[in-house]
């Protein structure tokens, strides 16, 4: 292979990640770093002379300017063409401008009243105020904390995205460049940094974010620790502008609700409402070719100017459209997050986006991923407030009716486009039908009306976090729901199949192997596992006034009222085969069919030695569920396998998958299989198919399938079905 050409006067291969410019007579690359040119100051380049051919044509030819109301300073001023945003004739004509007072929608409240209980129950459709930020969990460095701290701590060589406010252009530098500059006595640009995240710096653990945005924030609630995707650091940012740097109307990302608190300096912000309207407005402004020459404030009904001072904490709600002009050098905090009070209007903000063409690195990231955990939870919170008969509140019921739509448009956007932010453990169709069941549950009981907003005392609580100050029941019906899940997941404690399927793997083992031989690191754990007798069942049995009509101890009728005159004194259970030890009738059809599929599965099912169905039952009637013996009988040890050769071809054991999923088709249902990883019990349903219509199934059990099932077996009266009842360690 041809050798990768060097370039820049180090010499080195081309780096997609490091500026380079170009030199107009030797037309060689070069390194900015490597030349000192930085990537701002390469735009007022005319002509570029690199170090070799600066010393014979001189030094580099720099634009002229000819104007400053345009982001090209190039043009010539002819008085035909409008101002842009963000130069220095367009900030001081915004500084002459009136607008409507910021009083008129701003809440001032004291910081110990900002909490998530008290936006759940008064909403939150527009900006709060702090003036002491005490209360507010908030946590930040000193005044004093000077954009020379934010170096020591962040570190000089940390590459920072950097907006020229004249040109309202983006470029990028390292964070000892910006010092340098800020220090300058004369700054020859105006630059702004407002996207500075330092989560991953050591600035990280001088700034505590306040405690409404971190309890009621997505991501710190909902994404899991496992997550496929990496987690979004999008709530602290460093914000350090100088004087009269300015930021063009906006949405922040994904309609995320933001909290500002200014250290030292000020700012301005410029706010609309977020309706229809304003937003269809807003829309069209964006996509419009001469966005940066219209004053958008102009276009709308009402723009409020508010100016947030030192020490002053801002929150904004979701959606509201607005834009910033630094007054005097400033440095901010700040942090963006999604919550569950606005979901609509989050997802409009996203879909907005889509349709404007975004670039991702001004999208939130892994939004659509965020949703689909959000949805996987509020589906469970539903659950919960419908089992305690509690109407949920009213923007939680819309935010999933918002939700749903989106999921599926996404669902379906998944098979054409290459990158899914479908996370691989949440089953989409499932959850999407589930959520719709909850809805239309809602709808359908409450005839549409549904818990208001700010509702007092008296009523149930409708959110999580409540919900569990309230009734530690709940916190048990939520444990057990999220158990039920891990089981179906994840690690779970073996159920009576799944012993089954152990035992069964265990067999072909040794089948494999050899000579079938007793294994004591497989069978005795497993017996002396299920060979426990319910203390419950053991006092019923021996309760002479219980209302049991049918009790069976070890195997031997201790009791029988079902038919008048029967006997009631202790019998032996009638033998179902002679090849296998005293046992009752089969189990109940569930667990037949189980057994019975798991040891077709196993080769083990010999036709020619099946019981006839008139030996498998006697005349009292097919019982629910029937006592395996506990005592096996020495001959037990000795079972007569059939031969292999004569048996359904076995199964191909699998390895274990680490996230099984249940065999239930409506569980599994819209979850992609992947190929090898059916799981035996899967197997066992195809099997059950295929003999579905077969007569009443006998096998020869081995002494760990028998010990299984407990020893007393108890049927009530006016019972069709018997309990199991067992002990799983």
């Amino acid at each position: 292979m041809a050798a990768a050409p060097l370039y820049c006067v180090c010499r080195q291969s081309y780096d997609v990640s490091r500026f380079m410019i170009e030199c107009d007579l030797c037309n060689d690359w070069f390194h900015g770093s490597c030349v000192q040119v930085e990537e701002h100051h390469a735009v007022d380049i005319d002509v570029y002379h690199c170090p070799n051919c600066e010393p014979q044509h001189g030094p580099s030819l720099m634009k002229k300017r000819n104007n400053w109301h345009r982001h090209d300073y190039t043009e010539q001023d002819d008085g035909t063409k409008p101002v842009q945003a963000g130069t220095s004739v367009f900030v001081k004509e915004l500084q002459n401008r009136t607008f409507a007072s910021g009083d008129e929608i701003l809440q001032w409240m004291p910081g110990e009243q900002v909490t998530q209980r008290y936006l759940e129950s008064h909403g939150w459709q527009y900006p709060i105020a702090v003036s002491n930020m005490e209360g507010l969990g908030l946590r930040l460095p000193q005044p004093s904390f000077s954009v020379k701290d934010v170096e020591q701590v962040v570190g000089g060589d940390k590459v920072i995205d950097v907006i020229d406010v004249a040109r309202q252009a983006d470029s990028k530098m390292k964070l000892k460049e910006f010092i340098k500059y800020y220090y300058k006595p004369h700054r020859p640009k105006v630059l702004n940094v407002i996207s500075l995240e330092f989560s991953d710096t050591k600035m990280a653990d001088q700034v505590v974010v306040p405690d409404v945005a971190q309890n009621m924030s997505w991501v710190e609630k909902y994404w899991p620790d496992d997550s496929f995707f990496p987690k979004p650091f999008v709530q602290k940012y460093c914000l350090m502008g100088v004087k009269n740097s300015y930021t063009d109307f906006h949405i922040d990302f994904g309609g995320t609700s933001v909290w500002y608190h200014v250290l030292w300096g000020e700012k301005i912000f410029y706010m609309i409402k977020p309706t229809q309207a304003n937003l269809a407005l807003y829309e069209a402004w964006s996509s419009s070719p001469n966005q940066s020459e219209v004053f958008f404030g102009d276009k709308v009904d009402k723009c409020y100017k508010c100016v947030v001072q030192q020490g002053t904490t801002l929150l904004i709600p979701t959606g509201w459209i607005h834009a910033v002009l630094t007054s005097q050098d400033c440095m901010a905090f700040g942090g963006n997050f999604l919550h569950n009070l606005n979901i609509g209007m989050q997802l409009r903000c996203y879909e907005m986006e889509r349709r404007l063409k975004t670039p991702d690195l001004f999208k939130f990231p892994y939004f659509e991923a965020i949703c689909w955990y959000v949805a996987k939870n509020l589906l469970e919170t539903l659950k919960e407030l419908r089992e305690d008969n509690c109407p949920p509140q009213t923007y939680l019921v819309e935010g999933v009716k918002a939700l749903i739509s989106p999921l599926k448009t996404w669902l379906k956007r998944e098979v054409t486009e290459p990158t899914s932010e479908v996370p691989d453990h949440i089953r989409p169709n499932r959850l999407i039908k589930e959520l719709t069941k909850e809805i239309r549950y809602l709808e359908v009981r409450s005839g549409l009306e549904v818990k208001s907003q700010g509702s007092g005392g008296g009523q149930c609580p409708a959110t999580r976090s409540t919900l569990e100050r309230v009734c530690p029941a709940r916190q048990a019906r939520r444990a057990a729901r999220r158990l039920r899940e891990q089981q179906e997941q994840g690690p779970k404690v073996p159920s009576n199949l799944e012993i089954l399927e152990l035992h069964t793997r265990e067999v072909l083992r040794r089948l494999e192997v050899g000579p079938l031989e007793e294994d004591p690191t497989f069978c005795p754990p497993v017996h002396g596992k299920f060979n426990m007798v319910s203390t419950a069942s053991a006092a019923a049995a021996e309760n002479p006034d219980t209302h049991l009509r049918l009790t069976l101890h070890n195997g031997r009728i201790i009791r029988d009222a079902r038919r008048p005159g029967s006997s009631t004194a202790s019998s032996p259970v009638k033998c179902v085969s002679s090849l296998c030890p005293c046992r009752e009738r089969p189990t109940s059809p569930s667990t037949e069919e189980a057994i019975q599929g798991m040891l077709s599965m196993a080769g083990l099912l010999c036709p020619s030695n099946r019981c006839s169905s008139s030996e498998a039952w006697d005349n009292q009637g097919p019982l629910s569920l029937g006592a395996l013996s506990h005592d096996a009988s020495p001959e037990a040890d000795n079972y007569q396998y059939c031969d292999p050769s004569m048996s359904p071809p076995l199964h191909p054991s699998k390895r274990h998958a680490s996230n099984s999923p249940p065999v239930s088709n409506q569980a599994t249902k819209g979850k992609r299989p992947k190929k090898g990883m059916a799981t035996a019990k899967q197997r066992l349903g195809k099997i059950l198919k295929m003999n579905r219509h077969n007569g009443v199934f006998s096998s020869m059990l081995p002494t760990p399938l028998i010990s299984i099932t407990p020893a007393i077996m108890t049927l009530s009266r006016g019972e069709q079905s018997s309990e199991r009842q067992h002990s799983l360690g």
